[in-house]
Protein backbone atom coordinates (compact mmCIF):
# COMPACT_ATOMS: atom_id res chain seq x y z
CA UNK A 1 0.00 0.00 0.00
CA UNK A 2 1.32 3.65 -0.55
CA UNK A 3 0.03 6.16 1.48
CA UNK A 4 -0.69 9.02 -0.28
CA UNK A 5 1.47 12.50 -0.54
CA UNK A 6 1.29 15.26 1.65
CA UNK A 7 0.56 18.62 -1.07
CA UNK A 8 3.38 21.07 -1.08
CA UNK A 9 0.64 23.89 0.38
CA UNK A 10 -0.80 21.87 3.12
CA UNK A 11 -0.35 24.50 5.64
CA UNK A 12 -2.77 26.67 3.57
CA UNK A 13 -4.76 23.64 2.51
CA UNK A 14 -5.76 22.40 6.18
CA UNK A 15 -6.37 26.52 7.12
CA UNK A 16 -9.00 26.77 4.32
CA UNK A 17 -10.53 23.28 5.38
CA UNK A 18 -10.86 24.87 8.93
CA UNK A 19 -11.84 28.30 7.77
CA UNK A 20 -15.78 26.44 6.21
CA UNK A 21 -15.95 25.82 9.98
CA UNK A 22 -17.91 22.71 8.31
CA UNK A 23 -15.88 19.62 10.00
CA UNK A 24 -17.85 17.21 12.46
CA UNK A 25 -21.08 19.06 11.66
CA UNK A 26 -24.29 17.13 11.32
CA UNK A 27 -25.76 15.77 7.64
CA UNK A 28 -27.46 18.22 5.79
CA UNK A 29 -29.86 17.80 2.70
CA UNK A 30 -28.32 19.96 0.46
CA UNK A 31 -24.92 18.00 0.37
CA UNK A 32 -27.33 14.69 0.61
CA UNK A 33 -29.52 15.39 -2.06
CA UNK A 34 -26.37 15.81 -4.33
CA UNK A 35 -24.69 12.30 -3.12
CA UNK A 36 -27.89 10.57 -4.24
CA UNK A 37 -27.71 12.22 -7.72
CA UNK A 38 -24.71 10.50 -8.03
CA UNK A 39 -25.79 7.31 -6.92
CA UNK A 40 -28.60 7.24 -9.35
CA UNK A 41 -26.97 8.88 -12.11
CA UNK A 42 -23.59 6.64 -11.95
CA UNK A 43 -25.20 3.75 -10.48
CA UNK A 44 -22.59 3.83 -7.78
CA UNK A 45 -23.52 1.53 -4.14
CA UNK A 46 -21.60 4.15 -2.24
CA UNK A 47 -21.01 7.82 -3.20
CA UNK A 48 -19.18 9.97 -0.31
CA UNK A 49 -18.07 14.11 -0.30
CA UNK A 50 -14.96 13.50 1.68
CA UNK A 51 -12.83 16.58 2.66
CA UNK A 52 -9.51 15.69 3.92
CA UNK A 53 -8.15 16.86 7.05
CA UNK A 54 -4.40 16.67 8.68
CA UNK A 55 -4.74 13.19 9.71
CA UNK A 56 -8.29 11.48 8.47
CA UNK A 57 -10.55 11.76 6.11
CA UNK A 58 -14.35 13.13 7.02
CA UNK A 59 -17.70 12.68 5.42
CA UNK A 60 -19.95 15.47 5.19
CA UNK A 61 -21.95 13.09 3.37
CA UNK A 62 -22.34 9.43 2.73
CA UNK A 63 -24.54 7.08 0.52
CA UNK A 64 -24.30 3.77 1.32
CA UNK A 65 -21.55 3.96 3.33
CA UNK A 66 -22.16 3.70 7.82
CA UNK A 67 -18.62 5.24 8.48
CA UNK A 68 -18.25 8.61 9.16
CA UNK A 69 -14.37 8.92 8.80
CA UNK A 70 -11.04 7.05 8.17
CA UNK A 71 -7.11 7.54 8.28
CA UNK A 72 -5.85 9.89 5.85
CA UNK A 73 -3.15 7.02 5.30
CA UNK A 74 -5.49 4.71 3.74
CA UNK A 75 -7.72 7.50 1.89
CA UNK A 76 -7.98 7.11 -1.87
CA UNK A 77 -9.34 11.03 -1.66
CA UNK A 78 -5.51 11.87 -0.10
CA UNK A 79 -4.38 11.05 -3.61
CA UNK A 80 -7.00 12.44 -5.29
CA UNK A 81 -6.30 15.89 -3.93
CA UNK A 82 -3.30 15.58 -5.47
CA UNK A 83 -4.40 15.72 -9.11
CA UNK A 84 -5.96 18.19 -11.23
CA UNK A 85 -8.76 16.30 -12.83
CA UNK A 86 -10.65 13.27 -11.34
CA UNK A 87 -8.61 10.55 -10.09
CA UNK A 88 -9.71 7.29 -11.17
CA UNK A 89 -8.77 3.89 -10.27
CA UNK A 90 -10.94 1.16 -12.73
CA UNK A 91 -9.59 -1.81 -10.55
CA UNK A 92 -7.50 -1.35 -7.21
CA UNK A 93 -6.65 -5.29 -7.77
CA UNK A 94 -3.96 -3.89 -10.70
CA UNK A 95 -2.56 -1.25 -8.79
CA UNK A 96 0.28 -1.83 -6.79
CA UNK A 97 -0.94 1.44 -4.81
CA UNK A 98 -3.98 0.16 -3.45
CA UNK A 99 -4.18 -3.77 -3.69
CA UNK A 100 -3.36 -4.40 -0.56
CA UNK A 101 -4.96 -1.23 1.11
CA UNK A 102 -7.21 -2.27 3.97
CA UNK A 103 -10.07 -0.75 2.64
CA UNK A 104 -9.62 -3.17 -0.37
CA UNK A 105 -8.92 -6.12 1.56
CA UNK A 106 -11.75 -5.55 4.17
CA UNK A 107 -15.14 -3.35 4.34
CA UNK A 108 -15.73 -1.36 1.88
CA UNK A 109 -13.83 -3.69 -0.17
CA UNK A 110 -13.84 -1.06 -2.76
CA UNK A 111 -12.73 -2.13 -6.22
CA UNK A 112 -13.44 1.03 -8.06
CA UNK A 113 -13.14 4.32 -7.22
CA UNK A 114 -13.41 7.86 -8.75
CA UNK A 115 -12.32 11.58 -6.92
CA UNK A 116 -13.13 14.40 -8.32
CA UNK A 117 -11.00 17.10 -6.42
CA UNK A 118 -12.96 20.08 -4.70
CA UNK A 119 -11.66 23.19 -4.79
CA UNK A 120 -11.87 26.05 -2.97
CA UNK A 121 -11.67 29.73 -4.18
CA UNK A 122 -8.28 30.33 -3.53
CA UNK A 123 -6.44 27.41 -5.28
CA UNK A 124 -6.73 24.64 -2.30
CA UNK A 125 -8.21 20.76 -2.35
CA UNK A 126 -9.98 20.33 0.30
CA UNK A 127 -11.49 17.18 -0.60
CA UNK A 128 -13.34 14.93 -3.03
CA UNK A 129 -16.54 13.61 -4.18
CA UNK A 130 -15.96 10.05 -4.74
CA UNK A 131 -18.01 7.45 -6.51
CA UNK A 132 -16.83 3.83 -4.90
CA UNK A 133 -18.36 0.28 -6.31
CA UNK A 134 -17.17 -2.89 -5.01
CA UNK A 135 -16.61 -3.94 -8.64
CA UNK A 136 -14.08 -3.00 -11.50
CA UNK A 137 -15.70 0.02 -13.90
CA UNK A 138 -15.23 2.35 -16.11
CA UNK A 139 -16.89 5.96 -17.10
CA UNK A 140 -17.45 7.10 -20.42
CA UNK A 141 -16.46 11.02 -21.34
CA UNK A 142 -20.24 12.06 -21.08
CA UNK A 143 -20.17 10.16 -17.54
CA UNK A 144 -16.62 12.24 -17.13
CA UNK A 145 -18.69 15.93 -17.63
CA UNK A 146 -21.81 14.67 -15.63
CA UNK A 147 -19.49 13.87 -12.52
CA UNK A 148 -17.71 17.13 -13.17
CA UNK A 149 -21.34 19.04 -12.98
CA UNK A 150 -22.26 17.39 -9.83
CA UNK A 151 -19.06 17.87 -8.40
CA UNK A 152 -19.18 21.95 -9.20
CA UNK A 153 -22.56 21.60 -7.34
CA UNK A 154 -21.08 20.75 -4.51
CA UNK A 155 -18.07 23.20 -4.69
CA UNK A 156 -20.83 25.72 -5.20
CA UNK A 157 -22.71 24.23 -1.53
CA UNK A 158 -19.61 24.58 0.17
CA UNK A 159 -18.79 27.88 -0.82
CA UNK A 160 -22.31 29.03 -0.44
CA UNK A 161 -21.57 27.33 3.71
CA UNK A 162 -18.66 29.27 4.45
CA UNK A 163 -20.43 32.23 3.57
CA UNK A 164 -23.29 31.53 5.67
CA UNK A 165 -20.96 31.11 8.95
CA UNK A 166 -18.35 34.52 7.88
CA UNK A 167 -19.30 37.50 8.87
CA UNK A 168 -18.78 39.22 5.51
CA UNK A 169 -17.15 42.30 6.88
CA UNK A 170 -14.43 41.46 9.22
CA UNK A 171 -13.88 37.86 7.76
CA UNK A 172 -14.35 36.46 11.47
CA UNK A 173 -16.77 34.10 12.28
CA UNK A 174 -20.53 35.75 12.62
CA UNK A 175 -23.13 34.26 14.98
CA UNK A 176 -23.87 31.14 13.08
CA UNK A 177 -19.64 30.33 13.19
CA UNK A 178 -19.78 30.46 16.78
CA UNK A 179 -22.91 28.29 17.15
CA UNK A 180 -20.91 25.77 15.25
CA UNK A 181 -17.54 26.24 16.88
CA UNK A 182 -18.38 26.82 20.05
CA UNK A 183 -21.29 23.52 20.06
CA UNK A 184 -18.27 21.21 18.82
CA UNK A 185 -16.11 22.61 21.46
CA UNK A 186 -18.43 22.68 24.41
CA UNK A 187 -19.28 19.44 23.27
CA UNK A 188 -15.47 18.01 23.44
CA UNK A 189 -14.62 20.00 26.74
CA UNK A 190 -17.53 18.53 28.40
CA UNK A 191 -16.82 14.96 27.83
CA UNK A 192 -13.63 15.77 29.94
CA UNK A 193 -14.94 18.08 32.20
CA UNK A 194 -12.69 20.67 30.94
CA UNK A 195 -12.95 24.44 31.82
CA UNK A 196 -14.71 26.27 30.07
CA UNK A 197 -15.04 30.26 29.18
CA UNK A 198 -17.32 32.97 27.42
CA UNK A 199 -16.06 36.16 27.24
CA UNK A 200 -18.69 38.76 25.82
CA UNK A 201 -17.54 42.26 24.46
CA UNK A 202 -19.42 45.15 23.21
CA UNK A 203 -18.29 48.10 21.76
CA UNK A 204 -18.61 51.21 23.73
CA UNK A 205 -21.40 53.73 22.41
CA UNK A 206 -21.40 52.61 19.07
CA UNK A 207 -24.53 53.80 18.01
CA UNK A 208 -23.22 57.31 18.61
CA UNK A 209 -20.23 56.51 16.85
CA UNK A 210 -22.09 55.75 14.02
CA UNK A 211 -23.80 58.86 14.27
CA UNK A 212 -21.11 61.27 14.79
CA UNK A 213 -18.55 59.34 12.13
CA UNK A 214 -20.61 57.87 9.76
CA UNK A 215 -21.02 54.10 8.73
CA UNK A 216 -17.65 53.71 6.98
CA UNK A 217 -15.61 54.77 9.70
CA UNK A 218 -17.86 52.44 12.07
CA UNK A 219 -17.24 49.68 10.07
CA UNK A 220 -13.37 50.84 9.97
CA UNK A 221 -13.50 50.49 14.06
CA UNK A 222 -15.12 46.88 13.82
CA UNK A 223 -12.97 45.43 10.92
CA UNK A 224 -9.68 46.80 13.58
CA UNK A 225 -11.49 45.37 16.73
CA UNK A 226 -12.19 42.26 14.92
CA UNK A 227 -7.63 42.12 14.34
CA UNK A 228 -7.13 43.36 17.92
CA UNK A 229 -9.64 39.83 19.27
CA UNK A 230 -8.02 38.01 16.95
CA UNK A 231 -4.33 38.27 17.64
CA UNK A 232 -5.34 38.10 21.27
CA UNK A 233 -7.60 35.09 20.94
CA UNK A 234 -5.46 33.30 18.16
CA UNK A 235 -6.05 29.90 20.35
CA UNK A 236 -9.35 30.36 21.47
CA UNK A 237 -11.83 27.50 19.94
CA UNK A 238 -13.56 30.45 18.08
CA UNK A 239 -14.21 34.23 18.47
CA UNK A 240 -17.02 36.00 16.19
CA UNK A 241 -18.92 38.58 15.47
CA UNK A 242 -22.07 37.53 17.39
CA UNK A 243 -24.12 41.16 16.63
CA UNK A 244 -23.52 44.33 15.14
CA UNK A 245 -21.30 45.93 17.65
CA UNK A 246 -20.94 42.56 20.06
CA UNK A 247 -18.28 40.40 19.35
CA UNK A 248 -17.75 37.16 21.75
CA UNK A 249 -15.07 34.40 22.37
CA UNK A 250 -15.11 30.82 23.58
CA UNK A 251 -11.82 29.25 25.75
CA UNK A 252 -11.53 25.38 26.87
CA UNK A 253 -9.81 23.57 28.95
CA UNK A 254 -7.54 26.39 29.93
CA UNK A 255 -7.18 28.88 32.64
CA UNK A 256 -9.11 32.04 33.58
CA UNK A 257 -9.01 35.10 30.74
CA UNK A 258 -8.12 37.78 33.15
CA UNK A 259 -4.74 37.71 31.07
CA UNK A 260 -5.99 38.18 27.91
CA UNK A 261 -8.66 40.59 28.45
CA UNK A 262 -5.56 42.38 30.16
CA UNK A 263 -3.99 41.96 26.55
CA UNK A 264 -6.65 43.14 24.47
CA UNK A 265 -7.25 46.57 26.53
CA UNK A 266 -3.47 46.67 26.42
CA UNK A 267 -3.25 46.64 22.19
CA UNK A 268 -6.66 48.51 22.13
CA UNK A 269 -4.72 51.21 24.00
CA UNK A 270 -1.54 51.02 21.93
CA UNK A 271 -3.94 51.25 18.86
CA UNK A 272 -6.11 54.26 20.24
CA UNK A 273 -2.78 56.39 20.78
CA UNK A 274 -2.54 56.22 17.20
CA UNK A 275 -5.72 56.83 16.34
CA UNK A 276 -7.80 59.67 16.87
CA UNK A 277 -10.81 57.93 17.04
CA UNK A 278 -10.70 55.34 20.21
CA UNK A 279 -12.15 52.31 20.18
CA UNK A 280 -13.31 51.27 23.67
CA UNK A 281 -14.91 48.05 25.03
CA UNK A 282 -16.76 46.09 27.73
CA UNK A 283 -17.01 42.83 28.54
CA UNK A 284 -17.91 40.24 30.88
CA UNK A 285 -16.48 36.28 31.06
CA UNK A 286 -18.60 33.72 32.29
CA UNK A 287 -17.83 30.78 33.27
CA UNK A 288 -19.85 28.07 31.73
CA UNK A 289 -21.58 25.43 33.73
CA UNK A 290 -22.43 22.33 31.31
CA UNK A 291 -25.01 21.33 33.64
CA UNK A 292 -27.65 24.09 33.07
CA UNK A 293 -25.91 24.80 29.40
CA UNK A 294 -28.95 24.73 26.70
CA UNK A 295 -27.91 26.22 23.66
CA UNK A 296 -25.19 28.49 22.79
CA UNK A 297 -27.73 31.42 21.48
CA UNK A 298 -29.24 31.19 25.38
CA UNK A 299 -25.57 31.27 26.54
CA UNK A 300 -24.94 34.67 24.47
CA UNK A 301 -27.88 36.15 25.61
CA UNK A 302 -27.49 35.34 28.85
CA UNK A 303 -24.12 37.22 28.54
CA UNK A 304 -25.31 40.45 26.97
CA UNK A 305 -27.92 40.21 30.08
CA UNK A 306 -25.47 40.07 32.33
CA UNK A 307 -22.91 42.74 30.34
CA UNK A 308 -26.22 45.54 30.05
CA UNK A 309 -26.62 44.67 34.45
CA UNK A 310 -22.88 45.39 34.67
CA UNK A 311 -23.13 48.83 32.62
CA UNK A 312 -26.33 49.41 34.45
CA UNK A 313 -24.24 49.01 38.06
CA UNK A 314 -21.15 50.97 37.00
CA UNK A 315 -23.53 54.15 36.10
Amino acid sequence: MQPPRIPDNEFDRLQSLRNLNILDTEAEERFDRLTRLAQRMFDMPIVLISLVDANRQWFKSCMGLSAQETSREISFCGHAILEDQTFIVNDVMTDDRFADNPLVTGEPYIRFYAGYPLVHSDGSKLGTLCLIDQVPRTLTDNDLLAFSDVAQMVESELAAYQRSTLDELTGISNRQGFRILAGKGLQQSALSQKPAWLIYFDLDNFKSILGRLGRSEGERMLVEFSQVLGDIFADADVYARVGNDAFAALLTGIVPPQSLIRRLHEALDKRNREDQYPICCSEIAISIDYSTLNSIDSLLDSAEQQLCQQRDGDE
